[in-house]
């Protein structure tokens, strides 16, 4: 039953053209326009170096957070949480699959998004199982997150709150403007944004060759504890 609503679920999505918009059409638009024209100073070495591992935290921003967020919170709206939860399919079960439809969207972005960067010019170094291990809490982060807002807000609310945090978190998140670039008193509030964490970790492990993430790792493995455990408490399933 998992299994099948999870296959639903994705279908759902890649069906959806404006949730292709934010998470195909966006990322990739943004990493080709930034690494070809000289916008923002991305510091020493060549601009995609910089970027991709920016547009890799967005694409987990923009499918966990955003897209997860304003489908989930239309489904409630509509009333089709409350008829799926009347169904044999247990409400965990539900949310296991909304998760296993998350990733199976990220996978397909990160290879999309890792495609494009590679024929920029992209040279990825590091851990892949750090990459893997900062992804997968990214998710996590994200997702919880993105099912408070959806569990808790009005449909309305939750479409305008989650595309407002998404551009804000755009530009002051470390995806495509270098956090060194904003006063001292803000990066260090900047900093533990998830999605700070998640793109400077993804960008210490890939551009820098670094080891495992530690810092960013705890706080991205705090947001996820905090998100989920929100979520779990105050979601309203009507």
């Amino acid at each position: 039953m998992i299994a099948a609503q999870a296959a639903l679920e994705t279908r759902m999505l890649l069906r959806n053209g404006e949730q292709l918009l934010l998470t195909v059409i966006i990322p990739t638009l943004l990493l080709v326009l930034f690494s070809t024209v000289d916008i923002v100073d991305t510091g020493e070495g060549r601009a995609v170096d910089f970027l991709a591992p920016g547009i890799l935290a967005l694409a987990v921003l923009s499918t966990a957070f955003t897209g997860q967020a304003i489908a989930t919170g239309f489904e409630r709206r509509y009333g089709v949480l409350k008829r799926l939860a009347s169904t044999p399919l247990p409400r965990w079960g539900l949310m296991t699959a909304k998760t296993a439809s998350v990733l199976v969207v990220e996978v397909l972005q990160v290879i999309l998004v890792t495609v494009i960067a590679l024929a920029l010019g992209w040279s990825p170094q590091g851990n892949p199982f750090a990459v893997l291990l900062l992804l997968v809490l990214g998710t996590a982060a994200f997702s919880g997150l993105g099912l408070l807002m959806a569990g808790t807000l009005k449909a309305e609310a939750t479409l305008a709150a989650a595309n407002l945090v998404f551009l804000l978190l755009l530009v002051g998140g470390g995806v495509v403007v270098p956090l060194e670039r904003f006063p001292d008193a803000a990066q260090s509030v900047l900093g533990l944004l998830p999605i700070a964490a998640l793109s400077d970790g993804l960008r210490d492990v890939l551009q820098h060759g670094a080891g495992m993430p530690w810092g960013d790792l705890a706080i991205l493995a705090g947001w996820s504890v905090v998100g989920l455990a929100a979520a779990g408490r105050f979601f309203r399933w009507e």
